[in-house]
């Protein structure tokens, strides 16, 4: 295996972990612009007033069961599932499986189509498998990204990022629409058996950002221009309620150089135990180490 495969493939584990982890910014502002309205109790309520239910429902279940698919245009398709917590951070253990793209050619040169992640407060790490261990990693099979290196290594979005993993909740699509002001009521419907309400809305993703960071006038302007070499601008949101006032699904959807990325998760057993562990530090190595011993591409 050559360095530059091991390298893209270090680095297409740092994206992964984005997608996957429950990400969310901050809970934007936004004034109530939508139309109709749900019978909550005998009290009509707007979809905004819903959703600002559904958000303080989900913030206090801490933890939730999640499965769910993601597809980033032709550079990858994978299935994910495992527990995540969010009660000081995003914490937990996810198993995702690369189904598709050109990072599933990737990670199939590394012996490893299926990886574990570890999500802890400062950081995560994924078990890149025996072949990665004997060929990169020393020996070891895990990799360790913390999110200062993250910032530093991916600008303004690496920033967002650290920002978004360590102060946030699961339910970023609440919040997305929140944001919005465009959110509707779509109707109710049955997500696997259970009763929801679906409501459905679009962002533009770049000011939700840019208006839920911490990032200066400069880095701003960096994040903009990330955006636009991404070809990401909106994301249509689509959330289903459940009669607990919890998020059972949600799918985000928009268009980008590379394609069309989708994903969609469903959640479950909200409170459900979780502990996470720090893999061993024999067994570790750092991310940027992993840079530092292969050549730039």
């Amino acid at each position: 295996m050559n360095s530059t495969t091991m390298r893209r493939a270090g680095l297409s584990i740092a994206v992964v972990a984005a997608l996957t982890g429950l990400t969310a910014c901050g809970s934007g502002d936004s004034s109530d612009k939508a139309d109709g309205g749900e019978d909550k109790g005998g009290i009509k309520l707007s979809p905004i007033a819903a959703l600002r239910t559904v958000e303080k429902s989900t913030d206090k279940a801490d933890t939730a069961r999640v499965d769910g698919t993601t597809t980033m245009g032709s550079l990858s398709s994978m299935d994910m599932k495992g527990v995540m917590g969010w009660s000081d951070g995003i914490t937990g253990n996810v198993t995702v499986t690369f189904t598709g793209g050109t990072q599933a050619q990737q990670m199939k040169q590394l012996g490893a189509t299926e990886l574990d992640y570890r999500y802890l407060k400062n950081g995560f790490y994924a078990n890149m498998g025996d072949t990665f261990a004997s060929q990169a990693g020393g020996g070891k099979h895990w990799v360790e990204y913390d999110y200062e290196t993250l910032a530093e290594l991916s600008g303004a979005a690496g920033e967002a990022f650290k920002d978004q993993m360590q102060n946030t909740t699961p339910n970023q699509s609440v919040k997305m629409l929140l944001a919005s002001g465009d959110v509707k009521r779509v109707g109710e419907e049955e997500v696997r058996g259970k009763k929801a309400v679906h409501y459905s809305g679009k962002v533009d993703v770049a000011d939700f950002t840019a208006k839920n960071s911490d990032l200066d006038a400069d880095k701003l302007a960096q994040l903009r221009k990330q955006f636009e070499q991404a070809g990401l601008s909106t994301e249509t949101i689509d959330i289903w309620v459940d009669e607990d006032d919890l998020l059972v699904k949600k799918s985000e959807k928009g268009e980008t150089k590379n394609g069309t990325f989708s994903q969609t998760a469903y959640y479950s057993d909200y409170g459900t135990e979780l502990n996470v562990e720090k893999p061993p530090a024999s067994d570790t190595m750092s991310f940027k180490d992993l840079m530092n011993k292969q050549p730039a591409v």
